[in-house]
């Protein structure tokens, strides 16, 4: 139900299809249909939604992935060669002349074919049942995919431009103001809404669109939403009726799911939810297209398998899981040992991080000085700088010489629901069932961790650190500390990783800096770039960013 397909080569399938139906010497070649010919056949437009899927994992040209580039630039990993100038944000030198990524560009140009589907659309031929079935599903895609970019954007910049209509040549001007955060999300609730009213819960018995979006991913993108527009940043008074939007919102993204077919992982290996296609959590991924030297594993495993190492966890990422005891390593009841410190860990440590001595594809990793995945190892330019790796979505039987990662990247998965509805429910003061749907997740069969008992804050912060575990390096992190407004302290300090060394039998770990980190107050948003603002003398920056 939930194996996903690639978009890039379901769209090369489609345009197969389409093309096969008519004589080969009349066929035209693919770069040659014109705007009219596209618009005259639901095949070719699938094709023109199939491309635009790619707003969900991507964020530049260049086809990066979300998830680990936005790891790399908070306090849960490192990014060791600042592939998107991440170091300017490290470092306190974001602005409007030195952005971090580009999303405000990669949205809007998504965004902007969107619209001209929505404005298409209508006129599209669909004679038949089947026909015009396709045709309600890819506009339920479209509504999904143009609420997810708006989303995006909001997250980023807080209120932005809505534009829903396709500029012409008739146009007088192009230029908008921005809209306020409030309207932004009025605006992709009613997207949301539309798309849900298209879109089937699931797509259990048709094999040839699983992969597509769902109104069951939809209703987790509104929970999201909401929950983000509940929390301190973008709710500085605590208006409680925003966050029991946000509670609704999330129970019933989770009774939709849990009744059309999902539930939380119950596997014995915790981290088959990241490589096994098939299991019941995933709400929404993405695959990778299986291109040789290319995808995750390339970029984050250790360099004696073959990695570069270039997104690797934290120390302060690697201190935030548990004993198993339920307590955190900082209590001195938890019987953390620093001098072994990688013993009795919360289970979810094994799936998601490779330490030194951790067994990964058949050996231990071997980061202290002089080991196989130290500086002197084989390629020892690709070693981490923080000591550790993702484990998280890695394969263990991928040659990165022949293939290419094929591994499902995550947008939507139960858990999250779980944790949004917790985080909302202990906010309105409900605290029982906030214990009780973050429990869920810790009392799974791969996990069966103790259960969280505590009440008010307490509970509210176990429940923010149950969240940076669970969905640790799913491009969460960055986003929770800025809407929660922590960020100012936790990533105003430096990046700290492992020092490991090695002498006969006796292993030494010793606490480095990685490198230095500033976080400015301007940071909770992100400025919108000098080449856009000069576009359009409309626009008014963030605060702080001249």
């Amino acid at each position: 139900m939930k194996k996903i397909l690639s978009i890039l080569i379901l769209a090369g399938l489609v345009l197969s299809i389409s093309s096969c139906k008519k004589d080969f010497l009349e066929k035209k070649p693919l770069d040659s249909y014109s705007d009219a010919d596209l618009w005259k056949d639901l095949n070719l437009v699938e094709a023109f939604v199939n491309s635009r899927y790619t707003i969900l994992p991507y964020m530049e040209s260049s086809g990066v992935i979300k998830s680990y580039f936005m790891s790399g630039a908070c306090d849960e990993g490192n990014s060791k060669h600042s592939y998107g100038n991440e170091r300017a944000l490290e470092t306190g030198q974001m602005g409007p002349d030195n952005t971090v990524y580009d999303f405000w560009t990669a949205n809007y140009q998504q965004i902007r074919n969107l619209n001209i589907f929505l404005s298409k659309v209508d006129e599209v031929p669909a004679q038949g049942p089947t026909n015009e079935a396709k045709k309600k599903r890819l506009t339920g895609e479209v509504y999904f995919l143009r609420a997810y970019g708006y989303f995006d954007l909001l997250r980023h910049y807080g209120g932005v431009p809505l534009i829903s209509k396709v500029y012409g040549l008739s146009d007088t001007t192009f230029k908008v103001a921005r809209n306020t955060f409030e309207e932004g999300v009025a605006f992709v609730l009613s997207d949301i809404a539309k798309a849900i009213d298209l879109l089937p819960a699931n797509y259990a018995s048709d094999v040839a669109n699983t992969g597509r979006v769902t109104a069951t991913a939809a209703k987790a993108l509104k929970s999201r939403l909401l929950l983000y527009a509940a929390s301190t940043l973008h709710n500085p008074a605590n208006d409680q009726a925003k966050w029991q939007a946000a509670s609704t919102a999330a129970k019933e993204a989770i009774d939709f799911a849990e009744n059309n077919g999902y539930a939380l992982f119950q596997g014995a290996d915790y981290k088959n939810i990241f490589v096994q296609k098939n299991n019941q959590e995933v709400l929404l991924a993405y695959n990778f297209s299986n291109v040789p030297g290319g995808g995750i594993d390339i970029v984050c495993q250790p360099n004696s398998y073959g990695g570069w190492s270039v997104y690797t966890p934290s120390q302060a990422m690697v201190d935030a899981f548990e004993m198993t005891n339920g307590k955190p390593i900082t209590d001195p009841a938890s019987g953390y040992d620093a001098t072994n410190p990688y013993v009795n860990r919360d289970p979810r440590f094994y799936a998601d991080v490779l330490y030194n001595g951790a067994i990964f594809k058949g050996t231990g990793v071997e980061v202290f000085a002089g080991g196989k995945d130290s500086p002197q190892g084989p390629q020892g330019w690709n070693a981490t700088e923080t000591g550790y790796h993702w484990r998280k979505y890695m394969s263990e039987t991928i040659d990165m010489n022949k293939e290419g990662s094929n591994q499902n990247m995550i947008i939507f998965r139960l858990a999250e629901l779980y944790l949004n509805y917790a985080e909302a429910e202990q906010a309105l003061g409900r605290d029982i069932v906030a214990r009780e749907f973050a429990n869920k997740i810790r009392s799974r069969a791969s996990v069966n961790m103790p259960a969280i008992t505590e009440s008010s804050a307490a509970l509210r912060d176990r429940i923010r650190a149950e969240r940076r575990v669970e969905l640790c390096f799913e491009s969460h992190r960055i986003y929770d500390v800025r809407r929660w407004k922590i960020a100012s302290v936790t990533e105003n300090k430096p990046l700290m990783g492992v020092t490991v060394t090695k002498s006969g039998s006796t292993i030494t770990y010793t606490p480095k800096v990685v490198r230095n980190r500033v976080f400015r107050e301007e940071y909770y948003l992100w400025p919108i770039s000098r080449a856009e603002m000069n576009k359009n003398p409309l626009l008014v920056n963030n605060p702080g960013y001249n």
